[in-house]
C-alpha cells in the first residue's frame, strides 16, 4: 500500500512542478538556516568528558578578605597554592588534581632541531586517571613523584611523533623549559572541546602537548598562563605565587556518587571554617562544587549571540513552514475532484489522509536534501570567521540524521492541516458542483 501511495504522490508532485518547487525551496531555506546554527550550538555545548562529566567536579573555597564581601556572592574560580595543597593532601575525594597551564620551550633531541614553544599543563598525578587520558607508552607519574618534584614529563602522541618519530620514547631525556626531563609516558592526543579544565586559556584554545608535575614546574620557574586573582595586598609575581594570597590554580576532584559529592561539600565547608578559626579566612564558609556541565553553564561557554542566532533560525523555520502550509492547502484543495472521486469509489478518509501525508513527507525529504546543502555552505561560512570556535563548525552524523528527521517531521506536521481539510470535503456535493 505504501508503494501505491508513493507512486501517487510522485505523480501528483510532477503534475504541478511550480508549487512543488516552491514548497521544497521553503522547507530547504528553513532547514538550512536552522541546522547551521543548531550545529554550531551542538558543537560548542558538547560534552568534553563523555561518561565522566557528571562525576568530575570543579571545587573552590572563598579565601578573600572581608572587605567587599556580599553574602551570597560566588567565590573565586581558582584556589591559591596553600589551599590547593591543603585540599590535595587531605585526599577526601576518589581522585583530586591541582593544575595550571603555560607554554614551555622544547628542545628536540636532534641537536640540529630548532627550539619551539608548545602549550603545557602543570598538574598532579591524578589528572590522567580523572580525565581518562589513554597512555600509548609508559604511564602516569606517582604522588611520590609529585612530592619529590621529580624531573619527569608526559608528552602526547603527536609530539612524540614529531620528536622521536613515533617510537616508544619512555625513559629518554627531553629538554623542556631549559631542564633535562625523563619521558615518563606518551598519551593519545587529548583536545577536549570546550577546554573545560582551564577556560582562562580559552574555551576552545589549543590542546596541551606536554604534561609535567606541578611542583617540578615551580622548580623550573616555568611561567604559568591564565588569570591570577590576588587580595590582601599580595603581588602576582610568578616567583611569589607559592606564598602569596593569590588564586591561580584549578582544582578538580572525582566523586563517583551523590553521597560522596554531598560529603565533599561538607568537607569544603569544614575546611573553610577551620581556616577561618585559624585566622587565614575572613569570610564565612562559601564553597562551590560544580560538575562539568554545571561548570560550563556557569561560565556561559556557549556565546550568547550563538544562542540568539539559533532561536532566530528556529523562528525562520516556523515562518517557512507556515508558508508551506499555505502552499499545500492550495495544492490539496485544487485536487478536491480527485479526492471526491476516490471517496465515491470507496477510499476511506484515512487512506486519503495517508496518501497526502506521504506526499508531504516526500516534499520534506527533498527539502531536507536542499537544507543539508545550504547548512554545509553555512557552516563553511562560519569556519571563515575569525572566532576561535569557528574551526569546530562541522556537521557530525548526529546532526546529519537530525537534518532529515527535522525536515520530514516538520513538513508532515505542516501538511496535516491541509490534508485534514481535503479529507473533510463531502464527495456528493463536490461532484455535483463540478
Amino acid at each position: 500500500m505504501f508503494a501505491y501511495y508513493l507512486d501517487m504522490a510522485l505523480l501528483s508532485l510532477r503534475r504541478s512542478k511550480g508549487l512543488t518547487t516552491l514548497m521544497i525551496t521553503a522547507v530547504a531555506l528553513g532547514i538550512g538556516a536552522c541546522m547551521t546554527t543548531l550545529t554550531v550550538v551542538h558543537v560548542l555545548s558538547g560534552d568534553p568528558l563523555p561518561g565522566r562529566s557528571d562525576r568530575v567536579f570543579r571545587a573552590t573555597v572563598d579565601p578573600e578578605e572581608i572587605a567587599g564581601y556580599v553574602p551570597g556572592s560566588d567565590p573565586l574560580d581558582q584556589v591559591s597554592w596553600i589551599d590547593g595543597m591543603n585540599l590535595l593532601h587531605a585526599r577526601q575525594a576518589d581522585r583530586q588534581a591541582l593544575m595550571s597551564g603555560g607554554n614551555v620551550a622544547v628542545q628536540p633531541p636532534d641537536a640540529s632541531g630548532a627550539e619551539f614553544y608548545t602549550p603545557a599543563r602543570y598538574t598532579t598525578a591524578d589528572l590522567f586517571g580523572m580525565f581518562g587520558l589513554h597512555f600509548v607508552y609508559g604511564g602516569p607519574w606517582s604522588q611520590a613523584d609529585d612530592d619529590g618534584r621529580a624531573r619527569l614529563v608526559v608528552i602526547t602522541r603527536s609530539l612524540n611523533q614529531k620528536l622521536f618519530g613515533g617510537v616508544d620514547s619512555t625513559g629518554r631525556a627531553l629538554q623542556v623549559a631549559g631542564a633535562d626531563l625523563r619521558v615518563q609516558g606518551v598519551v593519545d592526543d587529548w583536545a577536549p572541546k570546550p577546554h573545560f579544565h582551564d577556560l582562562d586559556a580559552g574555551s576552545f584554545g589549543d590542546a596541551e602537548q606536554v604534561f609535567m608535575p606541578l611542583t617540578t614546574s615551580r622548580d623550573l620557574q616555568a611561567a604559568h598562563s591564565g588569570s591570577t586573582s590576588c587580595w590582601d595586598s599580595s603581588n602576582s609575581n610568578d616567583a611569589d605565587l607559592e606564598r602569596s594570597s593569590c588564586a591561580w590554580l584549578q582544582y578538580w576532584v572525582e566523586l563517583d556518587s551523590p553521597a560522596k559529592r554531598d560529603a565533599y561539600r561538607e568537607f569544603l565547608v569544614a575546611y573553610s571554617r577551620q581556616q577561618h578559626d585559624a585566622g587565614r579566612f575572613q569570610r564565612p564558609p562559601n564553597v562551590r562544587l560544580l560538575d562539568v556541565p554545571q561548570w560550563l553553564d556557569y561560565k556561559a561557554v556557549v556565546p550568547g549571540d550563538v544562542k540568539l542566532q539559533a532561536w532566530l533560525a528556529s523562528a525562520f523555520l516556523v515562518v517557512c513552514l507556515v508558508n508551506t502550509v499555505g502552499l499545500m492547502l492550495a495544492r490539496f484543495l485544487r485536487r478536491s475532484n480527485e479526492v471526491s472521486v476516490r471517496r465515491a469509489l470507496g477510499a476511506s478518509r484515512g487512506a486519503i489522509m495517508a496518501q497526502l501525508l506521504v506526499e508531504a513527507a516526500i516534499v520534506g525529504l527533498a527539502g531536507g536534501i536542499g537544507g543539508l546543502l545550504l547548512a554545509l555552505g553555512g557552516l563553511w561560512l562560519v569556519r571563515m570567521q575569525p572566532d576561535r570556535y569557528a574551526a569546530l563548525a562541522h556537521m557530525d552524523l548526529t546532526m546529519l540524521g537530525l537534518t532529515f528527521v527535522l525536515a520530514v517531521a516538520s513538513t508532515v506536521l505542516a501538511g496535516w492541516l491541509p490534508a485534514w481539510r481535503a479529507c473533510r470535503i463531502a464527495p456528493a456535493l463536490q461532484l455535483k458542483s463540478s
